[in-house]
């Protein structure tokens, strides 16, 4: 099909699915929450029973053959999108008619997607292959992925500061270019998968995207192959990093697996960062790593390595960690294969001899946030940490909150402990105070800060540190602060410094307390 030809029909369906509000609100609205929530966990009986008493309109033909791969009579499809048409449709490739009956089903996955960030609410559409709910068993080795968990979790460690070059590495069905096009000059998307690549077009062309040299260039290749001698500001990734044996029997999904050995895709793809990255570009990733009994060790300690071979400043959190059986378990079931099956078994027999093999005893997930320093030279940022809990009330997400962190980091990396103790600092909005005490005490027994965004963190706190976070209001300097403290509390204002600073310092990274 030329180029005109498509772009004339891809703007036909845009404007069906506008004029059917074809929206997450709308669908929700539709079925109900309940329905959407039984959806998310491969549920349709709930979302089924709703529509059955819903009036005949476009967006109910449209729910039902795209979100819940039901059959569609053709004049109710035709109905749903009059502009495109049946053939327009079966040219696209989004829908065919059964050989059973003059229904249609639908051969792509076409839903829509809902975000916001700091300029405010957007509505997209996302082109995917079937999932299996649609298709009713195991996805093909080639399947291309629609928005998931992992989409939206990478999406909120992205900032939301403009960027002059973004390069979405593996983009998939394009969801990561979406978000990027909001605040990019100039986005490469590229991608191992020519079908990724032709669905994320047809993505992009739907949400009015420009593609090629005034847009988003498109690029078919393995990793960083494709933009050899290109730097960009800020990458984004969610690389196929699932440890998948290389042994023969086990299938090898391409929107999960990258062929490499282990938890190599990783390093690759952190290494490689540093090569693509101009002076104070940013990197934000998903991952895994693997914890080992021998030489390897622990996992965080591992991407650690990694980071700083590489010369990079990094903040790297680990959300979840799981046995070789859990992992196991988990990805042999995401391709499809039911547990106590035979095939589930002799699958659970080759991950786990592979592990074995190996001497992995766990695997850990997470995020990495990468930064080319500017100065090679200045204090370095190389922060791991495991967190397990759930993220703060941070609509826009996380991504902001890191940047903030590395800004904190650079400001008072510099400082010795009279400069810091000079300065004066405000305590975050969302940070509260939680006090807990006997009753007839004469103090509380607990006391603990709460951060409401971020990474929502808990920290206990003592008198002082209590004290000095919240009369931090701008007015007085650090070391005033302290000098009050120690007179009320009656201990010596040197040691009570040497205990406060340190602390002070961590407060600024994780977003406490700010600089005035």
């Amino acid at each position: 099909m030329h180029d005109a030809s498509r772009d004339r029909l891809v703007g036909a369906l845009r404007d069906d699915l506008t004029a059917a509000d074809y929206t997450v609100d709308a669908v929700r609205r539709l079925w109900g929450d309940e329905a959407d929530a039984a959806l998310r966990r491969g549920d349709r009986v709930v979302a089924r029973r709703a529509l059955r008493s819903a009036p005949s309109a476009p967006l109910t033909a449209l729910a039902r053959l795209f979100l819940l791969a039901d059959p569609v009579a053709a004049d109710e499809l035709a109905g749903a999108l009059p502009s495109l048409g049946l053939d327009g449709a079966r040219e696209l490739g989004l829908a065919a008619p059964t050989t059973a009956s003059d229904a249609w089903l639908a051969s792509l996955d076409v839903r829509p997607y809902s975000a916001i960030d700091a300029t405010g609410a957007v509505s997209w559409w996302v082109v995917s292959d079937l999932g299996e709910l649609a298709t009713g068993g195991p996805l093909d080795a080639g399947h291309v992925l629609g928005v998931g968990g992992a989409s939206t979790t990478l999406s909120s460690l992205i900032p939301t500061s403009a960027a002059r070059r973004v390069l979405d590495l593996g983009t998939g069905c394009g969801v990561q270019s979406l978000h990027a096009s909001r605040h990019a000059g100039a986005i490469v998307a590229t991608d191992i998968s020519r079908r990724a690549l032709d669905l994320a077009a047809l993505t992009f062309r739907l949400n009015g995207l420009e593609i090629g040299a005034d847009g988003i260039d498109l690029r078919l290749g393995d990793l960083f192959a494709p933009v050899a001698g290109d730097s960009f500001d800020r990458i984004v990734s969610n690389p196929p990093f699932v440890i998948t044996p290389r042994r023969e029997g086990v299938p090898r999904f391409g929107y999960r697996d990258g062929g490499r050995v282990g938890d190599g895709i990783v390093e690759e793809v952190v290494r490689g960062v540093a090569d693509h990255l101009e002076p104070g570009g940013t990197a934000h990733l998903l991952g895994n790593w693997e914890y080992r009994d021998a030489m390897g060790g622990d996992g965080l300690a591992r991407v650690r390595r990694w980071v700083e071979e590489a010369g990079l400043d990094a903040w790297i959190v680990e959300r979840e960690r799981q046995s070789p059986a859990q992992y196991a378990e988990t990805w042999i079931r995401d391709g499809g294969t039911r547990v106590g099956s035979p095939e589930f078994e002799a699958l659970a027999e080759e991950w786990l001899g592979d592990f074995e093999a190996r001497g992995v005893t766990g695997v850990g997930f997470g995020y990495v946030v990468l930064r080319r320093p500017v100065d090679p030279a200045a204090p370095r940022l190389v922060r791991t940490e495991r967190l397990l809990d759930a993220l703060g009330a941070t609509p826009t997400g996380i991504g902001d909150h890191l940047m903030a962190g590395f800004a904190a980091h650079d400001a008072i990396a510099p400082l010795d402990d009279s400069a810091l103790a000079a300065l004066r600092l405000r305590v975050a909005p969302d940070v509260t105070e939680e006090r807990h005490q006997w009753p007839g005490a004469d103090g509380p027994t607990v006391m603990r800060l709460r951060q409401g965004g971020g990474f929502a963190r808990t920290i206990d706190a003592d008198a002082a540190l209590a004290g000095l976070v919240g009369a931090s209001d701008g007015e007085l300097s650090v070391g005033q602060l302290i000098g009050a403290l120690a007179q009320l509390l009656e201990v010596d204002e040197a040691a009570l410094a040497d205990d406060l600073l340190p602390r002070v310092r961590e407060l600024l990274v994780v977003g406490f307390l700010s600089l005035e």
